[in-house]
């Protein structure tokens, strides 16, 4: 009969709980209560074992129940207590499923980007007007993500194409947990739908790219001034006279890596550079994040959570009222509440599916 939870699983528990015991015993030193430092560094670390330990502990008494279930199912002559055995065995089976999906959850380190602000870039792609109106929707569902989960949004730079359009845009997400929830988002967004435009009736595919960054801190990345090259110049977008008749619009060039970001929406020019330089420091992490990943990938593909946004990650059929996300396989024919900002399934989806691929890889 197979092991109700994966041994190794176990060992990661009991590991967990001795590793508490002695976090306790350091705690109870007098010596370490004067060591401010010390101190706080202990704490979290308890904050963050004592949960793993207290699921364990409940795995364990759980599998006690079933071993004794299990032995009166198979033991047991009379036919109505085998069968109440039997039920019994299938509860505790399904209760120790669930624990075992918490401890893996919580064994997992949190990612320490988790909680960052996220710096969300939107840009049309593949399919001329089209794929800018779906830029449109796009961003607009990520407004609507915002206000469900009482999230922050401020406009960092927007090109406009067509009325109802975008070409580009760039706004930030502030909020508890917006990285850690937003990062899968990463990649091109595929819409397939039939354009207003469209005498014929034929659906039409089109395309739009989504990268989303965790915004910078300046410890994150040095920027030297003598790395940077700055412009400026006057506004072509809309904003009035004030904004389109001075240099008020940056440009800033990093020398290094040879990339670009403008702004022009604010009519300060101290206030676009600022806005530039957020933009930037997220791109310059970024690229550093990306250049970790690819050298953990030589050594173990990882199926999600890889942010190439070169890839197709999502389509959205509109005939057929569904989305289909291509990296775990999983398509909901709920296409208008995701459009909605309704993405709980599909970020719930896409971490756990994470999850699962690094305990794997932990486990090798």
């Amino acid at each position: 009969m197979k092991d109700p939870i994966d041994p190794r699983l176990l060992e990661r528990l009991t590991d967990a709980g001795e590793r508490l015991g002695a976090l306790d015993a350091e705690l109870a030193d007098p010596e370490v209560s004067r060591t401010p430092d010390r101190l706080r560094d202990l704490g979290r670390a308890r904050a963050h074992l004592e949960p793993i330990v207290r699921v364990g502990s409940e795995i364990q008494n759980l599998m006690q129940e079933l071993e004794g279930a299990r032995g009166l199912a198979s033991d047991e002559e009379d036919a109505e207590m085998r069968a109440m055995a039997a039920e019994e065995v299938a509860a505790l089976e399904a209760s120790l499923g669930t624990l075992e999906v918490q401890a893996k959850e919580l064994l997992i380190p949190k990612d320490p980007l988790e909680d960052r602000t996220a710096v969300l870039e939107i840009r049309a792609g593949t399919g001329g007007d089209e794929a800018g109106l779906f830029a449109g929707d796009l961003f607009r569902m990520y407004k609507r993500v915002a206000e469900r989960r009482g999230w922050g949004l401020e406009l960092l730079s927007f090109s406009e194409g067509i009325p109802g359009s975008i070409k580009e845009v760039v706004f930030t997400l502030s909020g508890r947990g917006v990285y850690g929830q937003l990062r899968f988002e990463s990649g091109v967004h595929r819409v397939q739908r039939v354009p207003e435009t469209e005498s014929q009736g034929r659906v039409h595919t089109s395309a739009a790219t989504v990268a989303v960054l965790p915004e910078a801190e300046e410890v994150d990345v040095e920027i030297e001034d003598k790395d940077l090259r700055i412009d400026v110049f006057r506004s072509s977008g809309p904003g009035g006279q004030s904004v389109n008749t001075t240099d008020s619009a940056v440009r800033i060039t990093h020398e290094p890596t040879g990339l670009v970001v403008s702004c022009q929406d604010e009519k300060s020019q101290l206030k676009n550079r600022n806005k530039a330089m957020k933009v930037l420091r997220a791109r310059l992490l970024d690229l550093k994040i990306s250049e970790q990943q690819a050298e953990r990938a030589r050594e173990r593909k990882l199926q999600v959570g890889t942010g190439d946004r070169s890839a197709k990650i999502r389509t959205y059929n509109f005939p057929q009222g569904r989305v289909t996300d291509h990296r775990i396989g999983l398509t909901l024919y709920r296409l208008h509440e995701v459009l909605d900002g309704d993405l709980t399934e599909l970020i719930s989806a896409l971490r756990l599916a994470e999850q699962a691929e690094r305990l794997e890889g932990d486990g090798d």
